[in-house]
């Protein structure tokens, strides 16, 4: 009589447990959506001004200022078959179809060095903010980058580098500019702020892979310069492209974390190109040959994170 019992319920908790994975089966993954919110995108001709506040190695500025170049130039195609820079940039027009206006071309506009620290080693949020004042305020992208031995409000603990925008200075406050900040991560937190180029702070602790500039700190900086040029031109006043809430969006790349080829998956950023002779890992090549490890964007075309490779 026990074993009967005991049958009926083994078959019981059988049907059940079939049941419950026929009723898991229908919950299928929704597709994210980046949401339109009625506001102004960044579109003509933007000059990019840059402050670099600190010390940084003039190697350092130019792989910074050969990558924002490359935004908007192609690599001659006798130098390189490797996708471009430009190519990867090329998915901002995904987010124009509403307005049909063409996403930013840029130029260069100023270069203020600040290697005195005027404003000291440990700046606030509002200090970034005066210090992207600098730049120029209309139609333009003010980027403050800082150097390794600064530290900044909020950095490592919960970001990399932001994106925002501030009123005019003079006769025009009821104007906005937009900036960025992206520090320098390598003595601070590389493996928050530098990954894949350091091993990570938190989840599978694969092997880091070869800067393409041989600078962890630079290239984990052109990472986060990407990911929020993408997002200043898309969402530039908090009403642009964003999914979630206003104050912690999802962004044109921050909606595809840790992804940089194909076949990625937590921990490992994907199928890249290796270059033969540094074993550096890349996935795009900007002008004067220059390589890059640049993140996937979502693209609103496919509704998917776009990768170049």
């Amino acid at each position: 009589m026990a074993f009967l019992q005991l049958l009926v319920v083994l078959i019981s908790l059988f049907h059940s447990s079939m049941a419950a994975r026929k009723l898991t089966s229908l919950v299928q993954d929704q597709p994210l959506l980046m949401e339109y919110h009625k506001g102004p995108l960044l579109t003509g001709t933007i000059s990019l001004n840059l402050i670099w506040y600190g010390k940084f190695s003039p190697s350092q500025l130019t792989i910074v200022s050969d990558f924002l170049t490359s935004l908007s130039s192609s690599p001659s195609p006798k130098t390189s078959q490797n996708p471009s820079v430009s190519t990867w940039w090329k998915t901002t027009q995904n987010y124009y179809t509403h307005s049909q206006t063409p996403s930013p071309v840029f130029t260069f506009g100023k270069q203020i060095l600040d290697d005195n620290y005027s404003l000291g080693k440990s700046l606030t949020t509002q200090q970034l903010v005066l210090l992207a004042a600098k730049g120029e305020q209309k139609n333009a992208i003010n980027i403050v980058l800082t150097s390794a031995d600064v530290a900044v409000e909020g950095f490592c603990m919960s970001r990399c580098g932001t994106h925002g925008s501030s009123k005019f200075a003079g006769p025009h406050k009821q104007r906005k500019f937009a900036y960025i900040w992206v520090g320098n991560s390598e003595t601070q937190c590389p493996g928050q702020c530098a990954w894949p180029f350091h091993q990570p702070i938190y989840g599978p602790q694969t092997a880091p892979l070869v800067a393409p500039n041989n600078d962890v700190g630079l290239d984990g900086m052109v990472i986060n310069i990407a990911s929020l040029m993408a997002a200043t031109v898309t969402n530039p006043f908090g009403n642009g492209y964003f999914q979630g809430p206003a104050d912690a969006p999802l962004e044109a790349v921050s909606a595809c974390p840790g992804v940089y080829g194909k076949g990625a998956y937590p921990g490992y950023p994907g199928e890249l190109l290796v270059d033969p002779s540094t074993g550096a890992s890349y996935n795009a090549q900007g002008v004067n040959g220059r390589k890059y490890l640049l993140p996937a964007m979502f693209n609103p075309s496919t509704s998917s994170c776009s990768t170049l490779i």
